[in-house]
């Protein structure tokens, strides 16, 4: 009788240690099987399984008394997994340059840069880096600044008419 109490009650410590124990001990290698066959890579899938359990552990309290907890640590990982691959495609979209740079001309590149941004109005500039540098749709942009999709192309409109007039020399 003192057995089975003992094994019922959750160990002294962290919030049921020894239960979390049982739980990795029994989900793990499935888990990181499943990560494996969305990844294609044993590493990665190693890293997410382990990065999942980490973030279950750390919420262990709430996490153990769900439902389905092994559902919550698998998506968990296949979250970490999604934002991996956003982003990648992200740092895909960025240019990249073979050439060797010259920090100084780098410096005033992003000094003209500064400068022009400045002379635009907030709502011009805000979409401006919104969609052109975050690579944002103007719907995304639309719902961070609160405006419609169709303000955000107008303003984009007019902050590149302003830029050509003044890349041109022509006053603004």
């Amino acid at each position: 009788m003192l057995v089975s109490a003992v094994t019922r009650d959750p160990a002294p410590g962290p919030a049921g240690a020894e239960d979390f124990e049982a739980f990795f001990g029994k989900h793990y290698e499935p888990l990181l099987r499943t990560m494996y066959l969305v990844t294609g890579d044993r590493h990665e899938a190693e890293d997410l399984a382990e990065d999942a359990f980490v973030r279950a552990f750390e919420r262990w309290d709430r996490i153990r008394r769900m439902e389905n907890p092994s559902g919550y640590v698998y998506r968990i990982a296949l979250n970490a997994h999604r934002s991996r691959l956003r982003r990648i495609a992200a740092a895909t979209k960025r240019p990249v340059s073979l050439d060797p740079t010259d920090p100084i001309a780098d410096s005033d590149d992003r000094d003209s840069i500064r400068r022009l941004l400045a002379m635009l109005p907030d709502g011009q500039r805000e979409v401006l880096v919104l969609i052109e540098w975050l690579g944002m749709t103007s719907e995304e942009a639309g719902d961070v600044l609160g405006i419609s999709a169709g303000a955000v192309r107008v303003r984009l409109t007019r902050a590149k008419q302003a830029l050509r007039f003044v890349s041109e020399g022509a006053p603004a």
